[in-house]
């Protein structure tokens, strides 16, 4: 390595970047400017050897190995103003190549406005910033993740398109708001991912997104990057009529269902899919008579045999019936033959499985950390810290998503009485009054 090069780096950061303790990678990885020169490093574990590929001019650069873990450098002199786009073409020590696109060029895709509003519990298309989400950004196509998990030393996105390896794609804190993230322009919509977080200690583990769109079929646990914006609806006319269709006096007739009830027809005793629900659903509610479906929760969960009521979760229909674009397809058709779709909506509690928000960056973030506030014992689920602004803000959030980007005419919350009462199911001993001494549960006062 050159001596200037060696005197241009700076060594205790990259220490923290291959020990994957770094939580503002973007500060070393990446090009940045030096005068008229741009130094570029990278870090590739276990590789041997790292070329920079510029896409248009197809110009190759060797860069120089820093680090024998697989950290690597090169100082080039540009006379653009702007670095032209590149690849990094990667040689691992047993002589395979894999191309891997620049993750650490792009600026933050969350704005401090944004953060500001979710710390203070208001930011109600927050969906839109945290998760997982296709995009393109300065002519680069890839995805765009984000994490709140404040108490970590480290989060790392894991997935299909990095062999699921917490040190290469490190994500960046943004500020003081204890979010985390980073575009990556090797992912793309169907790849399955986890978040690796690293917590105080050394423990590090795997979570499945809070905010995720899609997921793997149970008994699986990965969240799965979903595109949300390419389905083409078809139900404007029943959309804009709504209004008289279901408030004031207009007569409204609910049929509730669980749609695990309907069996696929090509193999008895299996799930059917959201659109063979859809057409075998249909003609008996205009039979019958009903305005409206109300769903058993929809929304992604580990057990068959909580019917949905255990949500891990919020923001993904569940992989039971299909895609997100099967159940936009679902609620399509139902409007079509104007028919009205109310969801089952469950923010009153969640299942303690390791992969979801229990317990989620080391910390009790989701819910209390007393057991008292923060567990049904009956259900043996978890119970939202409500007075936490983010939390409050990830589950009215969560209301608006469904009407939104599902088109749904309505929710219907489930097991409100143990949101309003602290000794809801409880035994004396086993819950903590508020503030003057009530079973009430007003949340911030607690």
């Amino acid at each position: 390595m050159t001596n200037k090069l060696y005197q241009l780096m700076n060594w205790p950061k990259i220490e923290d970047i291959i020990y994957s303790e770094c939580d503002n990678p973007h500060e070393l990885l990446g090009p940045h400017k030096i005068g008229k020169q741009v130094l570029i490093q990278a870090y590739f574990p276990g590789a041997k050897q790292v070329e920079i590929l510029f896409q248009e001019s197809g110009e190759r650069v060797e860069m120089e190995q820093a680090d024998e873990d697989g950290f690597f450098a090169a100082l080039l002199s540009r006379k653009e103003k702007e670095l032209p786009l590149y690849h990094y073409v990667v040689k691992q020590a047993d002589d395979r190549e894999h191309i891997q696109g620049e993750a650490y060029r792009f600026a933050p895709q969350i704005t401090k406005n944004d953060t500001d509003r979710f710390q203070n519990g208001i930011h109600y298309t927050i969906y839109e910033k945290l998760g997982a989400h296709p995009m393109t950004i300065d002519g680069v196509k890839g995805v765009y993740f984000a994490v709140w998990a404040p108490n970590v030393l480290r989060a790392s996105v894991v997935g299909d398109f990095n062999g699921w390896d917490g040190r290469i794609h490190q994500m960046r804190r943004l500020w003081d708001s204890g979010i985390f993230e980073l575009f990556i322009p090797d992912a793309k919509v169907g790849d399955n991912y986890k978040f690796e977080l690293k917590v105080k200690g050394g423990l590090t583990y795997l979570k499945a997104d809070p905010y995720g769109n899609a997921a793997q079929l149970r008994p699986e646990t990965a969240s799965v990057v979903a595109d949300l914006d390419s389905f083409v609806w078809e139900d404007e006319a029943f959309v804009k009529g709504r209004t008289k269709f279901q408030t004031g006096n207009v007569p409204v007739s609910v049929y509730e269902m669980y749609l695990g009830s309907v069996t696929a027809s090509e193999e008895e005793g299996h799930y059917a899919n959201y659109r063979e629900i859809a057409a075998k659903l249909i003609p008996y509610i205009k039979e019958m008579g009903y305005t409206h479906v109300e769903l058993m929760p929809v929304m992604e969960h580990p057990l068959d045999g909580s019917w949905g009521y255990q949500v891990i979760g919020y923001y993904a229909p569940t992989a039971r019936y299909g895609s997100p674009e099967d159940f936009m397809y679902f609620v399509n058709e139902l409007h079509k033959a104007g028919i009205g779709v109310i969801l089952d909506w469950v923010p009153a509690h969640f299942p303690r499985d390791t992969y979801g928000l229990s317990h989620f960056d080391g910390t009790c973030l989701y819910e209390h950390q007393d057991p008292r506030q923060g567990s049904h014992p009956h259900w043996g689920t978890l119970i939202y810290n409500y007075g936490r602004p983010q939390v409050s803000n990830y589950l009215i959030a969560n209301a608006l998503f469904w009407v939104e980007k599902f088109h749904a005419d309505g929710i219907r919350m489930d097991a409100v009485a143990s949101m309003l009462y602290l000794d809801y199911g409880k035994k004396d001993g086993e819950w903590v009054a508020n503030i003057y001494g009530g079973k009430e549960n007003k949340s911030k006062d607690n």
